[in-house]
């Protein structure tokens, strides 16, 4: 399982994380500084995962200008490509890196590649019934849950009893939800969890991150994936282990931070910068307001992973 690997993490970042069940901002970001002339109309295409997060960036940035206009849609981060290359959208949040095919399609109109923007840390959660027993599970036994293919090296699970619960719940058939293929969550999830095998034809699908976590607070046997976000108290985000007899860990940040948690991911926001040219000012100083004290807070405030100083400092050099 790849880690996920963060430049220039501070101790200082781990013991915030550790020492409180509070998502903490790393004290080393710089708040935004707000600049002059900053005006006009921002079109943002993409994730559902990041649906949120993006409508909570604006409010921040139109309260800082005024004069500013950000539209948002969130249908699926395999709407971000096309509206990026069509120019339907400066902003083309993701909760999966672009694909081989989608950047050669971008070059191919450009002359150039997409600039890939890491904007948040997230774990993807596997959730379960608030009242259901089960504290974790590993992707050998996710994958058979899920899947139809068994790519992990598992076999076919159907009931809650065949992941060792027992009384009212061993015989009980287990209810999965899931997303849509438009989503970048469901392509994650399923080049991870599911060894890139395919989706068992019980899983329900479901439209968007709430409606998954939703469909499982309302099913004592259900269990959904969707991002940590989402979290509501309905629904618990059980440990995940990568193999049997290994740790289970929590979906939290430090586990995230130093690649324990097999379902750790970046959320992007992708752009269309000439590497010739600089970045229209507009774009950039909301990229800018994202990366900041400010809009990290904002992303602790949601309910996801804030990402250290130093990685924002690299991310926000490599706009000029």
């Amino acid at each position: 399982m790849k880690k996920l690997l963060l430049s220039g993490l501070t101790a200082a970042l781990l013991a915030a994380t550790a020492a409180t069940a509070q998502i903490q901002v790393d004290p080393a970001l710089k708040p935004y500084q707000s600049v002059s002339g900053v005006a006009g109309n921002l079109n943002s295409i993409g994730s559902d995962t990041l649906n949120n997060l993006m409508t909570l960036w604006a409010e921040g940035f139109r309260a800082i200008y005024p004069n500013v206009n950000i539209q948002i849609e969130g249908k699926g981060s395999s709407t971000a490509p096309p509206a990026l290359i069509e120019g339907t959208a400066q902003l083309a949040p993701m909760s999966r890196a672009m694909k081989g095919s989608e950047i050669d399609a971008f070059e191919k109109k450009y002359g150039y590649k997409p600039t890939e923007i890491k904007v948040s840390i997230d774990a993807l959660a596997v959730y379960v019934h608030k009242d259901n027993p089960i504290n974790s599970l590993n992707l050998v036994q996710v994958d058979g849950i899920f899947s139809s293919t068994n790519r992990l090296g598992g076999q076919q699970i159907a009931t809650w009893g065949d992941v060792g619960l027992t009384g009212s719940f061993a015989n009980r058939p287990i209810s999965g939800y899931g997303r849509n293929s438009a989503s970048g969550t469901y392509g994650f999830f399923k080049d991870i969890a599911l060894g890139k095998g395919d989706y068992s034809p019980r899983v329900k699908e479901q439209p968007g991150s709430s409606a998954v976590v939703q469909g499982v607070a309302t099913d004592l046997y259900g269990i959904g994936y969707s991002g940590i976000g989402y979290k509501t108290s309905g629904v618990k985000a059980i440990a995940l282990a990568n193999k049997p007899g290994d740790t289970a860990y929590e979906p939290n940040p430090e586990n995230c931070l130093s690649g324990d948690y097999p379902l750790a991911r970046f959320l992007y926001i992708y752009v269309n910068k000439d590497p010739n040219k600089p970045m229209d000012k507009l774009t950039k100083e909301f990229l800018n307001f994202v990366l900041s004290k400010q809009g990290q807070e904002v992303v602790a405030k949601d309910g996801y992973f804030p990402m250290p100083a130093s990685l924002c400092e690299e991310v926000m050099a490599g706009l000029n």
